[in-house]
């Protein structure tokens, strides 16, 4: 059989010869560096996504029939798994004729067989990196207590990781593959099908008997567009985290209007661990090898700044208390001269006050082209007049070495 090495090689995109090979070249893929022998990898699970994995390796090694095995047994469980078909009916086309690359029939859609190969690849590829991608420390520098879990979507490698909290630090829990906008990311149009980059939180799940089969199993809105998605004039609504139709086991990684979309019983194992208006949800387009070492500093500093505030304000030090926004400041319609009059006036005629800031959390924006973090806290705030406790929300952006407030309002 001519398969062995010509199905993966077109899966990957790349001149892969046999998996045993010393080496082969996948920088096609971004590794930048040989691949793993087979003992390398971590041990790969007898789930859906890693009995094809399985089965793909099996190619490789021209185990042919126990590839074939392995695809009948995942398509037991998983019968609507497009490429888990194509895959098999390549095997079986391969007794009978040589193959010359990924879908061999004669009458197939060169875009979907274009779809499946993509999702071959990501899906692959996954496994082939033997370094876990756990990117927490760059993101979420720190989780409240009401946290229990938090959420990072990585675009280019179609990748959802969940992580716990733990004592504030995320802890990795467990990956899934994911189909995002048909036209990548960076939405910033109604209609544009692509997935926002940002940090948003996960709302409550939409009533089952209201959603339509399109959606799957179930679909959690996201807050796009949050407040510096309105700042900067994007548009567009209804991006939600949700499955798919009950006919189909998954999408190609780049097929939805902007959505974040899973396989259902991927969504299923994640719906435990979501929390209304809580977890939050990062998504960037790609996330950038960097440890943790490099913000421990920043976010230091920033909490210094954070109390900073917090004491210039309790202390009506209101020359000092303004001293920590930016000149780019924005609050709905209002910028820092407006808010900077309105604070000279409150602060004026307000006495002594006693500010206690509970529950923060602090997660750093991505691809926004500059340092900044959203900082959320519970805020107690107390006068001889006023009692007043309140969910807030503020983007900090560094500026020339200092953390300033770039916008603050409810959360």
């Amino acid at each position: 059989l001519q398969v062995g090495g010509a199905l993966l090689a077109a899966a990957l995109g790349t001149a892969l010869v046999s998996w045993n090979a010393t080496a082969f070249d996948l920088s096609d893929l971004g590794f930048g560096r040989p691949a793993p022998r087979p003992s390398a990898l971590p041990k790969i699970p007898r789930d859906t996504e890693g009995l094809l994995v399985k089965s793909l390796l099996e190619i490789t090694q021209g185990q042919t029939q126990a590839a074939l095995d392995t695809l009948d047994e995942l398509l037991r469980v998983s019968p609507n798994f497009k490429l888990a078909h194509l895959v098999r009916g390549d095997l079986l086309m391969a007794r009978a004729r040589e193959l010359n690359g990924f879908g061999n029939a004669p009458d197939a859609s060169q875009e979907s067989i274009s779809d499946l190969r993509a999702e071959a690849r990501v899906r692959l590829e996954r496994y082939l990196n033997t370094q876990q991608a756990d990117a927490s420390p760059q993101f979420f520098w720190k989780l409240d207590p009401d946290q229990a879990h938090a959420i990072l979507v990585d675009v280019s490698k179609s990748r959802l990781y969940l992580y716990r909290n733990v004592n504030g630090q995320p802890k990795y829990l467990a990956d899934y593959y994911i189909t995002v906008g048909k036209n990548g990311s960076e939405k910033w149009k109604e209609g544009d099908k692509r997935t926002p980059l940002g940090v948003y939180f996960a709302g409550a799940r939409l009533p089952q008997s209201k959603l339509p089969d399109f959606y799957g199993s179930a679909a959690f809105p996201l807050n796009y567009p949050n407040e510096w998605d309105r700042h900067h004039g994007k548009t567009g609504h209804g991006i939600w985290l949700h499955g798919t139709p009950s006919d189909t086991y998954s999408r190609p990684p780049r097929a939805s209007d902007g959505c974040v979309v899973m396989t259902n019983p991927d969504l299923q194992a994640l719906i435990p661990f979501l929390q209304n208006g809580k977890t939050p949800v990062i998504i960037t387009r790609s996330v950038p090898q960097a440890g943790e070492a490099t913000f421990s500093g920043r976010k230091q500093d920033l909490e210094q700044a954070i109390e900073s505030w917090r004491r210039a304000w309790q202390a009506q030090d209101t020359d000092r208390y303004l001293a920590h926004y930016s000149s780019a400041f924005f609050s709905g319609d209002r910028d820092f001269t407006a808010w900077a009059q309105e604070k000279r006036r409150i602060q004026a005629a307000g006495g002594k006050a006693k500010i206690t800031l509970s529950n923060i959390s602090m997660f750093r924006y991505p691809d926004s082209g500059q340092e900044m973090v959203v900082v959320n806290f519970e805020q107690d705030y107390k006068n001889n007049t006023l009692d007043n406790r309140m969910r807030k929300r503020q983007y900090w952006k560094l500026e020339d070495g200092r953390w300033k407030i770039l916008y603050e309002g409810a959360a």
